[in-house]
């Protein structure tokens, strides 16, 4: 079958770069859905973008659909027809709908029924014939905010202003907001030219002619080297913060690396301060010396080539001044205020308006702090720093620089913490506090900053659950799941074995009589136990469990993170053994018939045969080593402890009739299998493991 390639670019004014990506791999996704739909035979698809432009290259393109053979299956044949054998309105509609004579109908029989069938055969339509469905295509996108221009129904990102549509060197016509297609795109806003697009195939080439990389791989690979050779023949190191570089990358249609420089002065101002003013505001990459330190310098992307980019440095230079400028009084009036003003003016600051004001919130980490440093055996010096942290925590909120720049936030605390004579555990706890910020941060450096965390994680979770904030699908506005990772993370890395039903009923308690104005506590507590255990499904997920074994160790107690962990790796490594699936067997055995017992009261004079007497032995001696494993953390030690009772289960089923005549042996018997399920299934539901 003949193939083509096919172009689709649509021009538009500049679109924000944050939604540049997103919106290319839709357009993508939707093309390539459209052609699977139609039958449309392809190679790939490429998608291509610049500020000013979404583009699709599909390569490979078949110039015609396939053909479609297939039966349609209609109603019974007691529906299709009636006692004469005539075809029913059913039939006939059948028929009609798809496109078949009524006498071409037939029957086949599905699982024991007679159907009416049709046979379906329909040509395949040119491709060309129905690219103009693209414009629907277009039309649909979805984005984060959409913008309507003149007399235009239409809602998009950005308003389009021109079209590109070509199936091979051949032009299709279509119209999107009063613009119509054709084969002329537009090279850089300054230093290109409109171009005619002779094929898809020549479609980069020329736009490179007219200034336009329209590869954003490319792109960002031009930037990247750019940077290198710039920090090779200065001697410096440009340290390059993979988002910014990703924003830079859309900002920009053809990439030239330049630098600049600041007064040293401000390099007094805290480092965060300084790169995060000119990565906010400017988008410039900082530059640092083989030591790590700062140096008065910057580095920007222009977009355009390498002319006057003296000009160009001296223009960035002169606004970054200006935003240094206020950083630095930010920084200088901040000092000005004490501690303790600034705590106070978090009284006036609503956390949410059915839990209360910032404030609040401190009172309620410091309560939640003092408890678990309790728990967790904190001696006198450890549970006071904690507490200071946590009562000076969020003081940093009320400041001039976190104002500016919300996520210097614990940042800022720490450094305005030393300078007001804070010891350098609490000052540095202020910081740890909001750690682990995103997946793969830095975790709490200090106990007393981890408990802290802890403990304003827990204040946030519980009181959104409290008030029916529950995160569902993809709509968790208050961040919970990321705390609740956090929650797991710091447990884990801490190997703190406090347990999560504790945890809560300590926020809980912090929250008082305000925390079930809504909902019970059993409510609250059954949706925090669903939710923490998907944290830590993802966790076992990371760890390359297989997911029978995380379901197995899920489905039974959660609360102590590190021990879910510890489960998990310990049946692993007993599922690898050879003879393991005939232990789970006998463990299922008893599972099975434990859920008929009325009672765990065991009687030893009720026993009858050897057996019996003989796995109750086991089953004593078994509980005790395998409780002290269990509370030493010991897994393998549990499992390995459990995997000793196979033989004793074995004879026992072999030998002893457990639904006897007699009620009280049959009770019994029961009795002792009870206890040993729970015994068993107190580390893993074993019945959830998968034997190939």
């Amino acid at each position: 079958m003949s193939k083509r390639d096919l172009l689709l670019e649509i021009g538009t004014e500049e679109m924000p770069a944050r939604f540049i990506t997103g919106a290319a791999e839709q357009l993508k996704e939707k093309v390539e859905k459209w052609l699977n739909a139609e039958r449309i035979a392809f190679e790939q698809v490429d998608v291509l973008e610049t500020p000013r432009r979404l583009t699709i290259l599909a390569k490979g393109v078949a110039e015609k659909q396939a053909d479609r053979n297939e039966e349609a299956k209609g109603p019974a044949r007691k529906i299709a027809q009636d006692e004469n054998g005539n075809w029913s309105k059913a039939a006939l509609g059948f028929a009609r709908s798809n496109n078949v004579e009524p006498d071409a109908l037939f029957f086949k029989e599905v699982n024991g029924v007679e159907y009416v069938f049709a046979q379906k055969n329909e040509q395949g339509k040119e491709t060309i014939q129905l690219l103009p469905v693209l414009k629907e295509i277009v039309e649909g996108m979805n984005f984060p905010k959409n913008m309507r221009w003149g007399a235009n129904e239409l809602k998009w990102v950005r308003p389009i202003r021109w079209l590109v549509l070509l199936f091979g060197n051949e032009q299709v016509d279509i119209e999107i907001a009063g613009v119509k297609s054709g084969r002329i795109s537009r090279g850089h806003r300054f230093l290109g030219e409109e171009v005619s697009i002779d094929s898809p195939a020549t479609y980069a080439a020329q736009l490179e002619a007219q200034k336009v990389i329209v590869d954003p791989v490319r792109r960002q690979e031009m930037i990247t080297q750019q940077l290198k050779a710039l920090a090779s023949d200065k001697g410096w190191k440009i340290p390059v913060d993979e988002g910014l570089l990703d924003e830079v990358v859309h900002l920009v249609e053809i990439p030239t690396v330049l630098y600049g420089t600041f007064d040293p002065d401000f390099l007094q101002i805290p480092r965060e301060v300084l790169i995060t003013s000119m990565r906010e505001h400017q988008r410039y990459f900082p530059v640092e010396n083989e030591a790590g330190e700062l140096l008065p310098y910057f580095v920007t992307v222009r977009n355009g080539d390498s002319r006057s980019l003296d000009v160009v440095a001296k223009g960035n230079e002169k606004v970054l001044r200006a935003r240094l400028a206020d950083a630095r009084f930010f920084y200088e009036e901040d000092q000005k205020l004490s501690i303790d003003a600034c705590l106070k003016r978090l009284e006036t600051i609503v956390f949410h308006e059915e839990l209360g004001t910032i404030g609040d919130k401190v009172r309620r980490i410091g309560s939640n702090t003092k408890q678990i440093a309790a728990k967790l055996g904190f001696d006198q010096t450890e549970t006071a720093d904690a507490a200071r942290i946590a009562a000076i925590a969020k003081f940093d909120l009320v400041t001039n620089m976190v104002g500016e720049f919300p996520e210097l936030q614990g940042i800022m605390g720490s450094d305005y913490a030393r300078k007001a004579g804070e010891s350098e555990k609490v000052a540095s706890g202020v910081f740890e506090h909001y750690l682990p910020r995103y997946t793969g941060d830095q975790l709490p450096a200090s106990a007393e900053g981890a408990v802290v965390s802890l403990a304003d994680k827990l204040d946030t979770i519980i009181g959104c659950f409290s008030i029916g904030i529950v995160p569902t699908g993809s709509q968790d506005p208050y961040g919970l799941r990321r705390m609740a990772a956090a929650i797991v993370q710091i447990l884990l890395a801490r190997g703190w074995k406090l347990s999560l039903d504790a945890l809560w009923d300590v926020a809980l308690q912090s929250y008082g009589e305000a925390a079930f104005k809504k909902r019970s506590a059993d409510e609250i507590k059954r949706d925090l136990t669903d939710f923490f255990s998907l944290r830590l499904k993802n966790v076992l997920q990371d760890e390359q469990v297989r997911y029978d074994i995380i379901d197995a160790v899920l489905a039974t107690d959660i609360t102590v993170v590190p021990d879910v962990l510890a489960r998990a790796k310990a049946l692993v490594h007993a599922v690898a053994q050879d003879d393991f699936k005939l232990t789970v067997e006998q463990f299922n055995r008893v599972n099975n018939l434990a859920q008929k017992a009325e009672s765990d009261e065991i009687a030893e004079a009720l026993f009858q045969e050897d057996v019996e007497r003989a796995l109750y032995q086991a089953y004593l001696q078994t509980k005790g080593i395998a409780d002290a494993h269990f509370a030493a953390g010991d897994m393998d030690g549990v499992i390995q402890a459990l995997a000793g009772l196979r033989e004793p289960i074995k004879a026992f089923f072999d030998k002893v009739m457990v639904m006897a005549e007699d009620e009280q042996i049959r009770k019994n018997r029961l009795a002792l299998l009870l206890n040993l399920s729970r015994m068993i299934y107190r580390v893993v539901d074993f019945s959830k493991i998968v034997f190939a």
